[in-house]
């Protein structure tokens, strides 16, 4: 008993665990820290108990827990550290990588877009609203003005009746009757009677009084004429106007102003009725703005705006004629006034110097057309001209003196025709030009033959009428008779020879070189002295003594035995032709001459050069003499002429690029006057006729900018190969500095009408690859903002990127070229001298307001030549031209 009583058993395991778990030691449950729920840890726990049994064994469990918690929190810090480091390796690297543009940042940058376009859009509207707001307000001003005027009218009606009552019952004033009142007489009310207090109060009060009986009927006279707002923008521009100058208007208005003081008593008659004319055209510019202003500038706003003003302040006086107006009234009736008289008058004077530029240029247009017929008396041309000339040339007259005064006028317009006629004549060259060794024919002479051109056209039986061909010094007989007929001063240029003159020389001496170092050098100097011989023949005359010396001594036999003896000497072959060329040439040659002779070049190959250079010069001489002595018999024989060359040249060809050009000519004439006869019906001037086919292939062929191929020209204008190419140059040069001059002066706000001839002329010879030199004509006269000379330089580089590649794209030159095209063709198919004239008069008008002010000259001189053209081609090929019609028409029918 006693050992079992000593024996310790052991508590329960749970029972245990309490007693002997250490109180220092205190730890936090955790399923995700602890091992305490685990399976292996509770299988541990059993087994470690049921084998040992003791408080002992379950320290040692606890120890051992504790150890591998340890373990595990090191195995996980030491893998989160690990993790740590990669995030931080692939954030080091990311951030040294190169970034490139993501979908967020163009998404950014679209949502940035998007608002700027959204605040701008809402910044336009919020200025609509605004201008709108300022509208309103505008509109709310005038009608309070308007009730108040109203109301004001009223109150003094009621006033006035109320005083009518007044006096009424004070006159009728009775005392009632009462029961009270004693049955006596009554006593008489004698109404009391206002006396003024002395004479000056007395005529103050009948001057007050005369003044507003006289404001009242000059009211009411300025009233009863009708003149208001609203029935002038009822009635038309024309009424209006005759309106506005009869005498009861002007005189009743010219009260009005002098009793408001906006016009003095003592002016003259002439000053009177400006101011008056200026008053009364604030009715025509808010009436009729369209009809007045030509252009919506800054002055014409101004100008309107003043006006508005006027009218707001004049409204409120005449409205009410009884009543006196305040002093406040007619010192903002004052001022509105003298600043809409100050907006007209710089109006008016810029307006009509620019109107004065248009008359004159009209008026010049015409004495252009007046002057090449005006000595016609067979064909009755000059009296078709006559009447029409006059009659617009006597309109333009009226207006001019009108605007300028008669006799600054009549010297604008002298001056004005006497520039023009000294443009169009033609320049004369300085000095004789008759060569000496040429004697002037006789007057029986009627078949002069003093060169190989008459010689051809007086030869009516040749088979070949152009037998002498084009050289490169004079052209061929053809081209020269087709030329003389569409110019009869017609002379071969020499220019294109003297400008050119060092490297002409340059080029004959190196062929000259070339031939005499060859194998044949005696056979080339042969040959040069036979040619020589033959230029010197041709500039003397026959069987003179100068013709036979030139022949005896250029002997070709002669000079080619001295070369095979070595006697040729070039000093005395200079000196021979030193002393005959002073004999031979015209006196305007003899600079030429002299310098020829006063040259002493050791070289015999280049004074060689030289001396067939100022042969060749004689020789162009010589033919111009023969040209102006034998014109107007060339020019008679010109339409045979060339109607016997054609048909050598073709015979019964068919003429395949003229007949294309006719069909596309007829086509394009079709659809024109479709297009113009849409909604009006048939009217005659839309009947298509061969002549305006005609003029609208010619038109098609002149009026463009790149350059003519020869398969685009009919066989019938071949000879105008080379000026329809020049007129298509000059158009493409118009057209671009047009444009540049036209968006100048719309970035500028100035007149499209004004006239930089100026600029104009400078820009003509600029090349079309400096901007910078067309910016630079502009500035050296106007002053350009640095927004306005950046814009302008974008316009300017892109139109002579057009200009250069011969391509319209800019809208400006497209229009500039259209407005051109449609006013040539206006003016060439007119088919009356009435219709002409009308076109001429108002050319210089339709081209100013199309931008083209500075070259309205330029366009009627394009006129006149292609006038003269179709005059020549039309006489001398018309048989041709009536074939290719039929065949064109056979072959429409025949495809229909």
């Amino acid at each position: 008993m006693s050992s079992d009583n000593d024996t310790v058993h052991a508590p329960p395991a749970h029972l245990a665990a309490r007693f002997y778990k250490s109180s220092s030691y205190r730890r936090k449950t955790s399923a995700a820290s602890s091992r305490r729920n685990s399976l292996s840890s509770h299988h541990s726990s059993k087994s470690s108990r049921s084998a040992h049994g003791g408080p002992q064994s379950t320290h040692i469990a606890q120890h051992l827990r504790r150890a591998s918690i340890i373990e595990n929190r090191k195995a996980r810090l030491a893998d989160r550290a690990a993790h740590a480091e990669q995030v931080r390796l692939r954030a080091a690297m990311a951030k040294a990588a190169p970034r490139f543009s993501t979908t967020s940042e163009e998404r950014a940058l679209a949502a940035k877009n998007a608002r700027e376009k959204f605040l701008a859009q809402v910044a336009a509207n919020c200025a609509e609203e605004v201008k709108r707001a300022k509208r309103v307000a505008e509109d709310t001003r005038e009608k309070k003005a308007a009730e108040h005027l109203k109301l004001k009218e009223d109150m003094e009606e009621r006033l006035a009746e109320a005083e009518r009552r007044r006096s009424v019952l004070q006159q009728n004033q009775r005392r009632p009757r009462t029961a009270t009142l004693p049955s006596v007489e009554e006593k008489k009310v004698i109404p009391r009677t206002w006396r003024p207090r002395n004479d000056v109060e007395a005529a103050k009060i009948i001057q007050r009084a005369w003044q507003n009986r006289r404001r009242r009927l000059i009211v009411s006279d300025f009233l009863r004429l009708g003149l208001t707002l609203e029935s002038i923008q009822r009635t038309s521009f024309e009424k209006v106007g005759e309106l506005l100058n009869q005498d009861q208007v002007l005189d009743t208005t010219a009260k009005l102003l002098r009793f408001y003081g906006l016009q003095e008593e003592g002016a003259d008659s002439i000053g009177e009725k400006v101011a008056v004319r200026t008053f009364l055209s604030a009715f025509l510019v808010l009436g009729h703005p369209a009809q007045v202003l030509t252009e919506d500038g800054e002055q014409e706003k101004d100008l309107i705006e003043k006006a508005k003003g006027l009218f707001l302040s004049f409204d409120p006086i005449i409205t009410c004629p009884s009543s006196a107006p305040s002093t406040q009234q007619l010192e903002s009736l004052s001022e509105a006034y003298t600043g809409f008289q100050t907006a007209f008058t710089a109006w008016k004077d810029r307006d009509s110097s620019i109107l004065l530029g248009t008359l004159l240029a009209q008026f010049v247009e015409l004495d252009a057309i007046w002057q090449p017929v005006k000595d016609d008396k067979d064909g009755h041309v000059a009296a078709d001209y006559k009447e029409g000339v006059q009659h617009n040339q006597t309109l333009l007259l009226v207006r001019l003196k009108r605007l300028a005064g008669a006799d600054r006028a009549m010297k604008m317009i002298r001056e004005a025709v006497r520039k023009s006629r000294k443009a169009s004549a033609k320049k004369k060259p300085l000095g004789d030009v008759r060569p000496r060794a040429t004697s002037l024919p006789s007057a029986d002479a009627t078949a002069p033959s003093l060169t190989p051109i008459e010689a051809s056209v007086s030869d009516t039986a040749a088979t070949n009428p152009a037998d002498r061909k084009a050289t490169p010094l004079l052209p061929d007989n053809r081209t020269i008779m087709h030329e003389l007929a569409i110019n009869k001063e017609y002379r071969i240029d020499v220019k294109p020879k003297t400008d050119t003159r060092e490297n002409v020389i340059r080029e004959v001496s190196e062929t000259m070189r070339q031939g005499l170092e060859s194998d044949f050098g005696d056979m080339f100097v042969v040959a040069m002295a036979e040619t020589i011989r033959e230029k010197l023949l041709s500039l003397v005359v026959p069987g003179k003594s100068l013709h036979t010396l030139i022949s005896e001594s250029l002997d070709t036999t002669m000079i080619a035995n001295q070369l095979k003896l070595g006697a040729f000497s070039y000093q005395q072959f200079f000196s021979f032709m030193n002393s005959l060329l002073p004999k031979i040439c015209a006196p305007v040659r003899d600079t030429d001459v002299k310098a020829l002779a006063e040259d002493k070049t050791d070289d015999p190959i280049e004074r060689l050069a030289r001396l067939n250079y100022v042969i060749d010069l004689l020789s162009i001489d010589h033919a111009n003499f023969s040209l102006q002595m034998n014109a107007p018999l060339l020019i008679k024989e010109a339409t045979s002429y060339e109607q016997k060359c054609f048909a050598t040249t073709f015979g019964n060809e068919v003429l395949v690029k003229t007949s294309r050009w006719w069909t596309q000519a007829r086509r394009k004439t079709e659809e024109e006057i479709t297009r113009r006869s849409l909604g009006n019906g048939p009217a005659p001037a839309n009947r298509i006729t061969p002549d305006k086919i005609y003029m609208q292939g010619l038109v098609d062929l002149a009026i463009g900018v790149a350059e003519l191929q020869e398969e685009d020209l009919p066989e019938t204008l071949e000879l105008d190969y080379t000026r329809i190419n020049r007129m298509r140059t000059d158009i493409l040069r118009t057209v671009v500095i047009s444009a540049i001059l036209l968006t100048a002066k719309n970035l500028m706000r100035r007149d499209v009408r004004s006239q930089w001839k100026e600029q104009a002329q400078r820009m003509w010879d600029l090349p079309l690859e400096d901007a910078h030199a067309y910016i630079g004509v502009i500035e050296s006269r106007y002053a350009l903002p640095p927004t306005t000379k950046t814009q302008l330089s974008g316009t300017i580089e892109r139109i002579l990127l057009d200009g250069r590649n011969r391509q319209l794209i800019h809208p400006v030159v497209k229009v500039i070229l259209q407005k051109i095209r449609a006013h040539v063709y206006t003016r060439l198919s007119a088919s009356s001298a009435e219709e002409r004239v009308k076109a001429a008069s108002s050319a210089s008008q339709t081209l100013s307001s199309g931008g083209l002010p500075e070259f309205v000259g330029q366009v009627g001189a394009l006129v006149d030549e292609l006038q003269r053209v179709a005059d020549v081609d039309r006489e001398a090929h018309g048989k041709w031209y009536d074939g290719v019609i039929e065949a064109v028409g056979r072959d429409e029918a025949e495809g229909t």
